[in-house]
């Protein structure tokens, strides 16, 4: 799988978050159920600021196997209360470019990405959603480097 290193500006990110883990047996229901809650409770719609209308899946506080999960949006200014506000640091991403379903191109591209030796520093890694169409997806996967 073909990635190229990028170097970003810290992000803020609003939106909801969960914690679960790889092994956790309702992983995908509990991220799913975020997405969810996002688009349909109209979430989405009253995230303030936004930068953009990229939706951004983040992966971040690593403890182990566990992980917070969060879906929002950047944000130029976190103004809204009771939302969960995550920082993606600044620093060097292995970016990798995926097209396709939005759930399956997904799951596919990040079993790769465990198998990879990446120098990952696990500070911060998320999907920015270039577009909303579930059957023709473009989404960048970005993953912290040390």
């Amino acid at each position: 799988m073909n990635y190229e290193v990028v170097t970003l500006k810290e992000k803020i990110i609003v939106g909801l978050s969960a914690v679960t883990s790889n092994s956790d047996p309702k992983m995908t229901e509990i991220i799913g159920g975020l997405w969810e809650k996002l688009y349909y409770e109209g979430i989405n719609e009253s995230i303030k600021n936004k930068v953009n209308e990229y939706a951004i899946g983040l992966y971040s506080d690593y403890q182990g196997e566990s992980y917070c999960v969060t879906a929002g949006n950047e944000v130029s200014k976190a103004e809204n209360k009771g939302l969960a506000v995550k920082v993606i640091p600044a620093g060097k991403y292995a970016k990798f470019s995926v097209h396709g379903n939005m759930e399956t191109a997904v799951a596919e591209s990040w079993e790769e990405i465990w198998k990879m030796d990446l120098d990952r520093s696990f500070t911060g890694d998320f999907e920015e959603y270039l577009n909303s169409d579930p059957e023709n997806a473009d989404i960048d996967i970005y993953i912290a480097l040390k």
